[in-house]
């Protein structure tokens, strides 16, 4: 494997003390907002491994994209003092890969796998007594002359991340030591999320065009960092340059984006939902292809948010419509009742 194709998978992430005006993640625990449940137990588990002199253990970060898995790997590595390398399921394409990978690392190193679920099952193979036993097993030659070479790693920490751990194998899953679930911020969160990126940004804003991006957030910092720069440009070009909540609400209105986050998808989904199936039940995948996205896309982006509004039923028959969706994007229940043959009750 060539250096340039190493280089392509293996990309080392700024190191503690670099600083970077355009970056808007927290480099250091103590810097992260929300999350705070997990944020304690990382405390104690990073003071520990820091007590023993050891990496620390095998890390599992799980839950809808946009809410700082990322972030969080590079917090860890920034706190241990260890360089990061930073990978995805689908570009370890073979063993050599990942072995290319892996003697590479130095003590203390942390490799971070994101969108892990997507491995290849010989690649994980491979990968088990690497985060058990920190040993990478290499099978020289083939038939009865093949041989195994047992190459020793250094004590790394491997840590991944998948919007779908569902779709991990038991295997995987149960090598890692730790497992970590981020949830959806709440809006006091997200707007202290937003207030601190306009510092950095060096953007004038008031708390409540801070407030107002964020009811529109979806409750993810990576959808809030988003709409802030697009607020900030509308605020540059229509308006003096302060963010207001008038600014942030014309800003948001030209961007469709509605007063609970819904963009032009979400509404497309749920007008699918009530136009053409009478409010459901549909499969994914039929409604995905009724409104021209992948099924990953829905299930993984829109839905989480969706159903956490309570505007969508997730059942063994298929998606369904409620009522609370029907009354937001204004849809008559009785007529879609009359149409479909169907009853909805409030």
């Amino acid at each position: 494997m060539s250096d340039g194709t190493i280089e392509r998978i293996v990309s080392p992430a700024p190191g503690p003390d670099e600083s970077d005006e355009l970056s808007l993640r927290p480099k250091r625990l103590r810097e992260v907002i929300g999350q705070d449940r997990l944020k304690a137990n990382l405390q104690i588990l990073i003071e520990a491994a820091r007590a023993r002199g050891e990496p620390v253990d095998h890390v599992l970060l799980h839950g809808p994209p946009g809410l700082g898995k990322t972030m969080l790997a590079h917090v860890i590595a920034n706190e241990m003092g260890g360089n990061i390398r930073v990978t995805t399921g689908p570009a370890i394409e073979r063993p050599g890969d990942l072995a290319a990978i892996l003697t590479n690392l130095h003590k203390g190193d942390v490799l971070f796998i994101d969108e892990i679920h997507r491995l290849s099952r010989v690649v994980e193979e491979v990968l088990y007594p690497a985060m058990e036993d920190f040993v990478l097993d290499i099978v020289i030659g083939k038939g009865p002359s093949a041989r195994t070479l047992r190459i020793n790693l250094p004590r790394f920490t491997l840590i991944g991340a998948t919007t779908r751990v569902a779709l991990l194998t038991k295997p995987l899953r149960d090598r890692f030591g730790v497992h970590y679930r981020l949830e959806l911020y709440d809006q006091a969160a997200i707007e202290q999320i937003v207030l601190r990126s306009a510092q950095i940004l060096n953007v004038a804003i008031e708390p409540a065009g801070a407030a107002e991006i964020a009811k529109r957030s979806r409750g993810t910092p990576r959808i809030a960092n988003r709409l802030l720069k697009r607020v900030r440009d509308y605020a540059q070009v229509r308006a003096n340059g302060v963010i207001t909540q008038e600014v942030a609400r014309e800003a948001l209105a030209r961007l469709e984006i509605d007063e609970l986050g819904l963009d032009q998808v979400d509404r497309r989904i749920l007008r699918a939902l009530f136009e053409k199936y009478g409010g459901g039940p549909v499969g994914l995948r039929t409604l995905a292809t009724t409104v021209g996205e992948e099924d990953e896309t829905i299930e993984d982006v829109y839905e989480p948010y969706l159903v956490q509004l309570g505007f969508i039923h997730i059942t063994p028959q298929g998606r369904v419509a409620t009522p609370l969706a029907a009354r937001h994007i204004g849809f008559d229940l009785k007529d879609a009742a009359l149409q479909q043959g169907r009853l909805f009750s409030s």
